[in-house]
């Protein structure tokens, strides 16, 4: 083969025919994806939802919602944290194009156009996108609603400590932090502090960086918080309620998100966890009701969470929701009960049913249900870090954000894959079980051919020659 050489820069054709535009197939999970959004309707109903804040005839025409929401789900599929990577992403992929609908010649939507749609739509109109694809997890029997699984994590805030101030009606309002240890080095006696001075008062102070004191101008929502990884920064947090009893079709996926919401760093889970629940209740309910009305028996009866939920008012919380809870409870030591009847009462329930069999495997699968949607969501889905501001804003692109999460399991029930790059890794996982142990090859031969979507594979002859390449 002889070895081609790059032409030299020079003018390119002034015009060129559409028909003369280079095409290729798209991708198969993209194009599958497209035909379960069909399949649930997805176009109509979210045109429908979005039509009261357009004009009929007026002004030009803007992003077709059912665009601006599939883009923000290829942010979750591709791992990108920015609506500007998104947007690039988007243009720069023939895939990604054919998945929005848009020819070679068309020109994509750009992030301004993104946010312009984002700051129009309310948060009730991501709500609905986000129950549209649960109603179609029910549809598909992977949600039974019984009982479910609550946590809670921390999203890095789109503002930085170095900015703070003092919060209005503070003494010294307005402050930034630097100002404000430069007056208490003048109060202690140094008149003209040195960074090095600022830093060794700083460290001295027994209590610092309140949220009663102090906020961000530029995201008043963002509160100071300590990290997972044991930094303190400006975090939001986001608490999940994930489905515990999903029916035999989701045993070997991740568990589906039955509600997602945001609530303030500073906020306890004992005082926020009920009102998740209480979201995705209604949630769940809206896709679950028969045409009587009526919902089905048992729907979220009992709920499984940390110790962290563990508080004598969140039993009584989640009793008062009709659930009984199964949370963790952390060593506090011989307790008085005193006029606390109804309070012993609940902490004595709880603790009886986490003795039981069913109590201590539910707690076991805590851990790996729950925390497998934070790693799908913020780890690999690209949102542990936060590029708006403000908690209307971060909370649309997070509902979006968890509703392709549930389309992702959708996909991986009917299709065998939930993202579209499951695959990549596909040839290094059998030659490694080779290389471990060469007398199983049969054995690993048939794990590959099992997670190998044959249907997605189908009429994509590139595709299925790599698939018998990496058999082979």
């Amino acid at each position: 083969m002889a070895m081609g050489r790059r032409k030299s820069e020079q003018q390119g054709t002034m015009f060129v025919a559409v028909a003369e535009l280079p095409s290729t197939a798209g991708h198969p999970f993209y194009e599958k994806l497209n035909a379960a959004l069909r399949a649930l309707g997805f176009d109509r109903r979210v045109e429908s939802a979005c039509a009261r804040f357009y004009h009929e005839k007026l002004g030009r025409p803007g992003i077709p919602p059912g665009v601006y929401f599939r883009m923000l789900m290829v942010g979750y599929f591709e791992g990108i944290d920015s609506e500007r990577g998104i947007a690039w992403r988007v243009a720069d992929s023939l895939s990604l194009r054919r998945f929005l609908g848009y020819e070679l010649s068309q020109e994509t939507p750009d992030h301004s156009s993104l946010s312009r749609v984002r700051r129009r739509l309310d948060s009730a109109t991501h709500d609905q996108v986000f129950r549209l694809v649960l109603q179609g997890l029910v549809k598909a029997g992977l949600v039974k609603g019984q009982t479910i699984g609550l946590d809670a994590t921390t999203l890095e805030a789109n503002a930085a400590m170095r900015s703070i101030v003092r919060r209005q009606g503070v003494e010294g309002s307005g402050q930034s932090y630097e100002q404000y240890l430069t007056q208490l080095a003048q109060n202690a006696g140094i008149d003209e502090p040195t960074r090095s001075d600022l830093a060794r008062l700083d460290r001295k102070r027994p209590k610092k960086g309140s949220n009663d004191d102090w906020q961000n101008p530029h995201d008043p929502d963002a509160k100071i918080t300590k990290m997972k990884d044991g930094r303190t920064h400006l975090a939001h947090k986001v608490e999940h309620v994930v489905e515990m009893s999903g029916g035999p079709a989701t045993a070997h996926v991740v568990p589906a998100l039955l509600g997602v919401s945001l609530h303030g760093a500073d906020e306890g889970d004992t005082k926020t966890g009920h009102r998740s629940v209480a979201e995705a209740f209604d949630h769940l309910a809206a896709g679950m009701q028969d045409a009587s009305g009526e919902l089905p028996a048992g729907l979220f009866e009992q709920a499984v969470a940390d110790k962290g939920y563990h508080s004598n008012q969140s039993l009584l919380d989640f009793e008062a929701l009709g659930m009984r809870p199964q949370i963790s409870e952390p060593e506090r030591g011989r307790r008085k009960w005193k006029g606390k009847a109804d309070a012993q009462r609940a902490v004595y329930a709880n603790r009886r049913r986490l003795k039981t069999a069913k109590g201590k495997r539910l707690q076991r699968e805590r851990g790996e249900k729950l925390e497998r949607s934070n790693a799908h969501l913020y780890e690999s889905g690209g949102m542990r870090r936060t590029h708006l501001r403000g908690r209307t804003n971060i909370l649309k692109r997070l509902i979006v954000h968890a509703a392709g999460y549930n389309l992702g399991l959708l996909m991986r029930a009917l299709y065998g894959i939930g993202k579209p790059r499951t695959l990549q890794g596909a040839g290094k996982t059998l030659r490694a079980a080779l290389d471990a142990c060469p007398g199983r090859l049969l054995t690993a031969i048939a794990r590959l051919i099992a997670i190998l979507p044959t249907r997605m594979l189908r009429n994509h002859p590139t595709s299925q020659r790599h698939a018998l390449r990496l058999v082979a």
